[in-house]
């Protein structure tokens, strides 16, 4: 059974998920790629306000296709998430709580999800027409010259994820490479 749990995060929250979990996230939560990451960044290192107050937030690795007529967002399948790596400690460091995309993370955002008690979930690849059906509102908020990598904010309703990496260093890839490793 699927733990339903509403964005913005909580300490709280993120304490009770653990890897390997099932969740259906409702609520605000962001999208940015790379490009919007970096901008993110910069702006911290200057000092000026980021386009959204970060803490509790959840973070979509997600590069939207066109809406088709009638439609909120167009397929919405999630992007590699280790291209966000390098900014994801500092990002963390400021409060965001929640990241969502597919693939393994390095140490060193393991390392911070752990300090900053932040968490990982992977959505489906592959399945981007799906859990567009999950994304009830979508906005441009920042950055709207980077197209389809804009910054976001997206409405959610029931959005299927997984918890990858867990404040207490679980990380389910590792978990299923060790069941089907040889000794």
């Amino acid at each position: 059974m699927a733990k339903r749990i509403s964005l913005p995060l909580t300490d709280e929250t993120v304490a009770s998920l653990r890897a390997g979990d099932d969740v259906l996230l409702s609520g605000t939560m962001y999208v940015g790629r790379d490009s919007a990451h970096k901008r993110l960044v910069e702006a911290l290192d200057q000092g000026k306000p980021l386009p959204f107050d970060i803490k509790g937030q959840t973070i979509y690795y997600m590069g939207p296709s066109p809406a088709k007529p009638g439609q909120v967002i167009g397929s919405a399948g999630p992007t590699t998430s280790g291209r966000m790596d390098s900014y994801s400690p500092r990002l963390m460091a400021e409060g965001l709580k929640g990241m969502v995309g597919k693939g393994m993370r390095a140490p060193a955002v393991k390392e911070a999800m752990r300090k900053y008690k932040a968490v990982y979930f992977a959505a489906i690849g592959g399945a981007g027409a799906l859990i567009s059906k999950a994304i009830k509102k979508s906005e441009v908020i920042a950055y709207e010259e980077l197209g389809a990598e804009a910054l976001l904010r997206i409405e959610v309703s029931d959005f299927p994820v997984i918890v990858i990496n867990d404040i207490y260093g679980g990380d389910l890839y590792e978990e299923g490479k060790a069941k089907y490793r040889k000794s």
